[in-house]
């Protein structure tokens, strides 16, 4: 499993061999450090940790500046663990966008967009009481909840108001469709969870590894 830490930088399109269009997301995927290696033997499991952004000394808390300093590494922003990687690394190493190639296939994982407290209309399509025949103040609420005899409470998982977005989701199988290593951009095909400027993860496709794709 490769993987890299990323940033979101915006959207685009291109043209594939065959003319056409194709909208990409524009990744800037490197450098990547090499922080920590961890074996079977000592940490119980097979992991890589990857450091990416840089970070300014002052802003790091004391324990990972200990991390830091332990491993003889820089300070970064971002610190993510990548299980079971299958190329060969060691501490202080330098990861580019090259470890991809285009036409391979990639999971971006990312946070969604927030978008605050919502009612049941916006946030599960609701479609609300009528507006006529004497509904008062209920148009857009969601109606019964919990009998007051039997059940006596309100179910667990119903559909109610709350917070909307800002969850961690994964898109599959989205393509390489180019690699820009002078610049450590990646060009993949279609959109992935989060906002411009937001931190991403890219790492091999598990439905579609190197290993099975045809180039």
């Amino acid at each position: 499993m490769v993987g890299l830490i990323g940033k979101k930088l915006g959207h685009t399109r291109i043209y594939d061999t065959e003319g056409n269009v194709v909208p990409v997301t524009v990744i800037l995927a490197g450098p990547n450090r090499v922080v920590q290696c961890k074996t079977v033997e000592k940490d119980g499991y097979s992991a890589v940790q990857l450091g990416f952004d840089d970070q300014k000394e002052i802003r790091i808390n004391k324990p990972m500046a200990g991390h830091f300093s332990k491993h003889k590494a820089a300070p970064v922003k971002r610190l993510r663990e990548f299980r079971d990687f299958s190329l060969k690394v060691k501490e202080g190493d330098v990861l580019n966008v090259d470890v991809f190639a285009q036409g391979d296939y990639v999971d971006c994982i990312g946070i969604t967009k927030g978008h605050g407290f919502q009612g049941v209309v916006k946030r599960y399509n609701f479609r609300g009481a009528p507006a006529t025949h004497g509904t008062k103040g209920w148009k857009r609420r969601p109606g019964g909840l919990g009998a007051s005899l039997f059940p006596g409470h309100i179910d667990k998982g119903k559909k109610m108001p709350g917070h909307m977005g800002t969850v961690r989701r994964t898109v599959q199988n989205l393509r390489v469709m180019a690699v820009l290593p002078e610049d450590n951009v990646l060009l993949v095909s279609g959109s992935m969870p989060g906002a411009e400027g937001d931190y991403v993860i890219i790492r091999e496709s598990k439905k579609k590894p190197k290993a099975t794709v045809q180039k």
